[in-house]
């Protein structure tokens, strides 16, 4: 176990340091946990809200759970790792976001080199014709027509491009996760506790190409025991790093 002292000059003589996270990171911004006491996954029919074959069937159970979870995000600020994050990509320190959340607020914290491995909502696309629409169309759809986004050209339902059950995760994104998890010589492990695969083996690749793991969640990982530090305070971690880069 590394001491925490040794953590800024981890951070600091990093190469190629890439940062991967999960829900933990957004709870500290507000946003309830999916798979939380007060997640989507803990209502009635949580099976349904995120699978694909319900949604061609029904998109309504989809659009109803997730009308203020997914489209009032617009209510969130960044919390303070995304804050962070977005600070040490600006001050060259970070190369790459690799995160599980689909709640876009590392982008709206300044990142630019997300890799977002499960999708985003940045989008969406009807089920039909494939007609693209951006999120703050989607959520001006709802405002305006009712409880199911439809497609403007042919009135089928627009889908977000997230990953749902019974739909591959996205190739492009997945192979770029493996390849910045490979060539990371640092990889800050954020908020999550590693159990939803392939993500959760994105540390292994670190690992297997001489890098070197920080990981800070308030339970423990699969990875612990190979970390140089683990730490359970996200928020006293992105207080403590970020005052090392301050302006």
């Amino acid at each position: 176990m590394t001491n925490r002292a040794d953590l800024k000059t981890m951070i600091q003589q990093a190469d190629h340091m890439v940062a991967l996270t999960g829900a933990g990171i957004s709870t500290l911004a507000g946003i309830p946990d999916f798979r939380g006491p007060q997640g989507l996954y803990r209502q009635p029919g949580a099976e349904r809200i995120f699978d694909i074959h319900w949604f061609r069937r029904d998109p309504a159970i989809y659009y109803e759970a997730c009308r203020e979870m997914i489209y009032g995000l617009d209510r969130y600020a960044p919390g303070p790792v995304h804050t962070l994050l977005a600070r040490l990509e600006q001050v060259g320190r970070l190369k790459a976001i690799i995160t599980q959340n689909i709640d876009m607020l590392h982008q709206k914290a300044g990142s630019r080199h997300v890799i977002e491995a499960h999708g985003s909502p940045i989008q969406h696309h009807c089920i039909r014709c494939g007609h693209c629409a951006t999120f703050d169309e989607v959520c001006a759809l709802l405002k305006q027509h009712g409880p199911v986004a439809l497609c403007t050209q042919c009135g089928a339902a627009y889908k977000p491009d997230v990953t749902f059950f019974g739909e591959a995760l996205p190739e492009a994104a997945l192979a770029e996760a493996v390849a910045q998890a490979r060539q990371a010589d640092l990889m800050l492990v954020l908020g999550t506790s590693l159990t939803v695969h392939p993500v959760a083996a994105l540390p292994g690749e670190t690992l297997r190409t001489g890098g070197k793991l920080v990981i800070v969640n308030a339970q423990p990982t699969s990875f612990d025991d190979r970390a140089q530090l683990c730490l359970p305070d996200l928020a006293a971690f992105a207080e403590t790093v970020g005052a090392w880069f301050e302006e």
